[in-house]
């Protein structure tokens, strides 16, 4: 109680002195720097001698009130499991290894929800995902995945994918399954879900035992989502999917819809809520620096992403909360986070709107690293570009004018930061415009557009033109 106190309290402080204040006194003395922002970098966070030891038996769980599932409030999403080079140099494949070494960890440390999809890594994570999981009971451990049938919406090829998911993952039922990504157009859903009889199907496999809930994860349109749902009636929802985390709560950005109405809607009709997005794609953990300090000066022993995830876990209608877990580093904080999880008061969450609205001064590439627009047809690394050029915003890497007093040290950093990201000849001036990636990103980026973007600004530095 006591360390929650002194949490409010520098809170309030932090409330009532301005931005400029706060960061004024924040940098008065080098010590004082250090100490705001250890843990900022990736090795400050890595350790138990930093974070503490990584408690096995805390963890939250919450119940789906229908079925009675006891689920961890920290899910495993498997879109983003660890690759490494190909024996014989042929490109990349699956580290199936570390992703046994993962999974092992997560479910021995209260974990038990794992989300994966026929297209996640390649098209690979199912298959990984299902080796991995069938080492442990089918009954310690729930399972998740989509009808990914986003470019061919015919019947023969949706069942096909729907049957492919029970053989890669070894399992005759899955837990939740998901129509993937709905929000787009009625016409989309009509095509992919309705006309081809797929979601009566769906229903009939519920029915029959070997789908447990059936529900939809949503990026788009709000009239999209409302019509989606008010189909409750007749389909019965089990879950819905939204991205959901304190800087969408009342600021989401594009075609996106503020989290605080998707999660209300939910609410109101008792359909409980699964969380995708909890850091934004990564933006909530790498934040910039006066961010970060901010937020280390109101918690000192917690990680910037923690904050993230107390948020959406502190929510009573989430279920779960999905995290991307590619190193052992960033589980372990998310395992200690919700072991258990300690529901944000109402101050922490003023504190937390308040922060999404200062981040809103430094825009970046709303990217979520979800690689749905790959692969380019012609070779571009299109998330690398993006999030490196994040990378460099939240950094202050990039500079507004040619002008700027630290010009030269931003432009060396932006462009030798860029060719070691991104490979030369999968760099953003090779975009034909095409759009085919267009379509497919759930951020509603237009992806051409920030190509060229991207590219225009690279030439000016690389040639040093004014601006």
């Amino acid at each position: 109680m006591e360390k929650k106190n002194n949490i409010n309290i520098k809170i309030k402080a932090n409330n009532l002195m301005g931005r400029g204040e706060f960061l004024k006194r924040l940098g008065g003395g080098a010590a004082v720097t250090a100490a705001a922002l250890a843990g900022c970098d990736k090795s400050a966070v890595s350790t138990s001698e930093t974070l503490g030891e990584v408690p096995t038996d805390k963890m939250t769980y919450r119940v789906n009130k229908e079925k009675g599932d006891r689920v961890s409030i920290l899910g495993y999403g498997c879109m983003r499991w660890p690759t490494r080079k190909r024996d014989d140099g042929e490109g990349e494949e699956i580290d199936q290894e570390t992703v046994n070494g993962l999974v092992d960890y997560a479910i021995s440390h209260g974990v038990n929800y794992f989300d994966t999809s026929p297209v996640y890594v390649r098209g690979w994570s199912e298959k990984a995902t299902g080796i991995a999981l069938s080492r442990h009971p089918r009954n310690s451990y729930f399972l998740a995945t989509k009808l990914s049938n986003f470019s061919n919406h015919t019947r023969e090829n949706s069942m096909l994918m729907y049957c492919r998911s029970f053989e890669e993952l070894q399992t005759d039922y899955i837990d939740y399954y998901l129509l993937h990504s709905i929000g787009g157009s009625m016409g989309e859903f009509n095509s992919r879900y309705i006309d081809n009889g797929m979601l009566d199907f769906l229903i009939g496999e519920r029915e029959a035992g070997r789908i447990r809930n059936l529900g939809w994860s949503f990026h788009g349109r709000k009239e999209v989502f409302d019509e989606i749902l008010a189909l409750h009636e007749k389909v019965h929802w089990d879950f819905v999917q939204i991205q959901l985390n304190y800087s969408d709560w009342r600021n989401a950005r594009g075609n996106n819809v503020n989290a605080e109405y998707l999660y209300a809607e939910l609410e109101k009709r008792s359909i409980p809520a699964v969380i995708m997005e909890p850091l934004l794609g990564g933006r909530l953990s790498n934040v910039p620096d006066h961010i970060a300090a901010r937020l280390k000066t109101a918690s000192p022993d917690s990680s910037v992403a923690s904050w993230a995830f107390r948020f959406a876990g502190s929510k009573e209608n989430v279920l779960t909360v999905l995290s991307g877990m590619t190193y052992m580093e960033h589980l372990q904080d998310n395992i200690r986070t919700y072991s258990p999880l300690v529901p944000l008061t109402d101050e922490e969450n003023e504190f937390l709107y308040e922060t999404a609205e200062l981040m809103l001064r430094y825009p970046t590439i709303p990217c979520n690293d979800c690689q749905y627009c790959m692969p380019c047809p012609y070779g571009l690394d299109i998330p690398g570009i993006l999030l490196h050029y994040n990378k460099c915003v939240n950094e202050g890497n990039l500079p507004a004018s040619s002008g700027d007093e630290n010009y030269r040290k931003a432009r060396r950093a932006y462009l030798v930061g860029y060719l070691r990201s991104v490979e030369k000849e999968r760099q953003a001036d090779r975009c034909t415009g095409c759009k085919q990636c267009n379509p497919h990103c759930p951020q509603s980026i237009d992806i051409p557009r920030e190509m060229r973007r991207i590219d225009e600004f690279t030439e000016k530095l690389k040639q040093k033109l004014e601006f």
